[in-house]
């Protein structure tokens, strides 16, 4: 996997709130973190890497982001404890602590909590203009699809989705990024994203060309809204220079996640800095306008870390003792 070093000097004249004195109790604190992210071109890379960097820059610890498969592979290394922190959908982290993760089949990674709540993931489909494509069932039959890296909630979810929904395509995986310079070449018919909005690849690619950003219809949202674990979500108009109006499509929740062996005091830290400077966090990435406290209640399914759910049960967000990590 390759890491990308996220130092704290990057953002030091944006990202910087008032100055620590770093008086806490700092028993146990690591020396440096790293967040699992996703691939570049993705919303979890510029969220997680620019979130490092705000940390570290505060608490006084270097921090930086590593790419990633995603989710699922997110869960994992947190798991396990390769990484510390990492970032994850609701979906990939219910079937990672069920054992039913395809990375390792069995295993119930159930050493993974929850620390706050970050965004809604919109599952949304682009294509070239030119394609004609400006619908999901004008998809032609045996298209190739982008769905992202191998593993990554788009990858788990959207190809289900889509058969769910009568099309059949040709699959196609790599980083956003990658996936997007393919759709513009004409190697791919369509790139299936799921990520935070705006996504950074969808937003470079309208610059270079025109594109059809595709939601779905009555219909279509009913029936995939019934067959999985998402809710309906509308992409406002004003994300993408290429929407006149808004995009109906559907959504899953991200949190950010650590793992529970985690000092209870660095956890409270690092959720208390980020949950009380969201004008900072939307600096980072627009999508972080939904990273405030009030939807700490979007997470039915990890543990919360006890660090975590301080912070939240000292500032009128209760959190019932059976859902805190023991």
């Amino acid at each position: 996997m390759k890491t990308q070093a996220v130092m704290a000097a990057a953002f030091a004249s944006t990202l910087v709130v008032a100055p620590t004195a770093f008086a806490q109790d700092r028993s146990g604190w690591p020396e440096s973190f790293t967040v699992g992210t996703a691939s570049q071109g993705g919303t979890y890379f510029a969220y997680g890497s620019g979130w490092a960097n705000f940390v570290a820059e505060n608490l006084g610890v270097s921090g930086g982001a590593e790419i990633t498969g995603g989710p699922m592979q997110n869960m994992a290394l947190v798991h396990t404890g390769d990484l510390k922190f990492g970032l994850t959908t609701m979906g990939p982290a219910r079937e990672s602590m069920e054992g039913k993760s395809p990375l390792a089949p069995g295993m119930n990674m159930d050493n993974v909590c929850a620390m706050f709540p970050m965004y809604e993931t919109p599952f949304s489909v682009t294509a070239l203009t030119s394609s004609g494509i400006t619908s999901i069932d004008e998809i032609p039959d045996g298209a190739t699809i982008g769905f992202g890296p191998a593993g990554s909630t788009s990858d788990t979810y959207f190809p289900r989705m889509m058969e769910t929904l009568g099309v059949n395509f040709e699959r196609r995986n790599g980083s956003w990024s990658d996936l997007g310079g393919q759709l513009q070449d004409g190697l791919i018919d369509v790139v299936a994203f799921a990520a935070g909005i705006p996504i950074p690849a969808v937003s470079q690619l309208e610059v270079q060309t025109d594109v059809n950003i595709i939601g779905m219809n009555d219909a279509e949202a009913k029936k995939i809204t019934e067959n999985f674990p998402v809710s309906e979500f509308t992409i406002p108009a004003d994300t993408y220079q290429s929407l006149n109006e808004s995009s109906r499509v559907v959504s899953m929740w991200n949190f950010a996640m650590v793992n529970c062996d985690m000092p209870e005091s660095f956890v409270y830290e690092i959720t208390k800095l980020t949950m009380e400077n969201n004008d900072k966090m939307v600096s980072i990435h627009k999508a972080a306008r939904n990273s405030v406290p009030e939807n700490y209640s979007k997470n039915n399914v990890l543990p919360w870390h006890p660090g975590a759910a301080r912070w939240f049960n000292e500032n009128g967000y209760p959190i019932e003792d059976g859902s805190i990590k023991q």
